[in-house]
């Protein structure tokens, strides 16, 4: 059987993002080798997209090899504004052929079952708007008679006492069985965004300095928001206003999706 070595190191969202490459290899009859951080690549395992993963690369043979990285065969970001998805499948020359929803089984029950899940990080600061930005979305879903709960993980749990009611947990794989009972998901250009929406969870992602054409989701249910200013995308150089986050236009925009997405 020939064998495929894929490496990508990286947040989250950027991992899920190679997961189609996983899946065209495995379709080809490929054993499927995977590098990277391996609570990330669990999923993949998961969803029957990686026979193997590992968080070193071995000395093995292995008839393709895709690092993905600054120094490795393919870059992991496109010189263009394209999405990633595009750019690493016409790099590679695959066909676009690939699932936009996990294969992941759900537990059987969930206390995000039914509800509005929001999270309120990613993995910057610099794409995060304030924490009023989310009481008063946590507000609005109180007035609209919506059960809530805020998602935690390890970038928040100094949030624990702040936001109420929450669900913590620190597996990703975890965290992916419990989302497919969500009702409706609202969070930032962040890992978990990523993954709610390749779940197939109607998923709702802000964008504030980030590209949201070069980091869209996976998935047929994604909706993005942004104001689509003029200064925007300008990550990692963000100003120090962040205008794209802090004026009020970016949570009425997010309200009114909102209402759209519950009706």
């Amino acid at each position: 059987m020939r064998k495929l070595l894929l490496y990508r190191r990286g947040g989250l969202g950027d991992t899920l993002l190679t997961f189609p490459i996983l899946e065209i290899f495995k379709k080809r009859g490929f054993y499927t080798v995977a590098v990277g951080n391996t609570d990330y690549f669990a999923i993949a395992y998961e969803a029957g997209f990686a026979d193997r993963i590992l968080s070193e690369i071995v000395e093995e043979d292995f008839d393709e090899k895709i690092i993905i990285s600054l120094d490795g065969n393919l870059k992991p970001f496109p010189k263009e504004r394209k999405w990633i998805v595009d750019y690493y499948l016409e790099s590679l020359k695959l066909p676009k052929e690939f699932s936009f929803e996990l294969p992941v089984e759900p537990f059987p029950s969930s206390p995000l079952k039914g509800k509005v899940v929001i999270h309120p990080s990613s993995g910057s600061p610099k794409k995060n708007p304030s924490i009023e930005f989310f009481m008063k979305l946590k507000d609005f879903l109180a007035r609209k008679g919506e059960k809530y709960l805020f998602l935690l993980g390890e970038a928040e749990e100094h949030l624990k006492e702040t936001l109420k009611p929450n669900f913590f947990s620190l597996s990703p794989l975890e965290i992916a069985k419990h989302l497919k009972h969500t009702k409706l998901y609202i969070g930032l250009d962040s890992g978990i965004s990523h993954l709610s929406s390749y779940l197939g969870i109607p998923s709702l992602v802000i964008y504030g300095p980030t590209d949201p054409l070069v980091w869209k989701p996976i998935g047929k249910k994604v909706f993005q928001v942004s104001l689509g200013l003029d200064c925007s995308p300008c990550f990692p150089n963000t100003c120090s206003e962040r205008p794209c986050l802090t004026d009020e236009k970016l949570l009425e925009k997010v309200i009114g999706t909102v209402e759209m997405m519950l009706t």
